[in-house]
């Protein structure tokens, strides 16, 4: 059958994509985002593995009246470190994934 690769060249292309993948995976997870709350009053470091890197937090913040205040500035922090984080995992995957329409499968990165 002219046209139809063989199960020999299929193999190959999914071992290469494989390793691509896992280049891609590498170098994502050593790439950070930073994000901030409060004006730059809490500010955290997140990389592609979405693991926290580091975490400032500006003294002047610090009130020990309103701790809740601080913990939300801490969580919106996180939070929009690890939405970043994610969303340049995307993007990167899409770069690698181009043309080859696959379903969004989630922990491959």
């Amino acid at each position: 059958m002219k046209g139809i690769p063989n199960m020999g060249q299929i193999l190959k292309q999914a071992q290469q994509f494989q390793e691509k993948m896992a280049k891609l995976q590498e170098e994502v997870g050593e790439k950070t985002i930073e994000a901030s709350a409060g004006g730059g009053m809490v500010t955290v470091v997140v990389n592609g593995r979405q693991e926290l890197v580091s975490i400032k937090i500006e003294p002047e913040v610090i009130d020990p009246d309103d701790p809740e205040m601080l913990q939300d500035l801490i969580m919106a922090a996180i939070n929009e470190g690890m939405a970043r984080a994610k969303e340049m995992v995307n993007q990167e995957m899409a770069k690698l994934t181009k043309g080859l329409n696959l379903p969004n499968i989630p922990g491959l990165i």
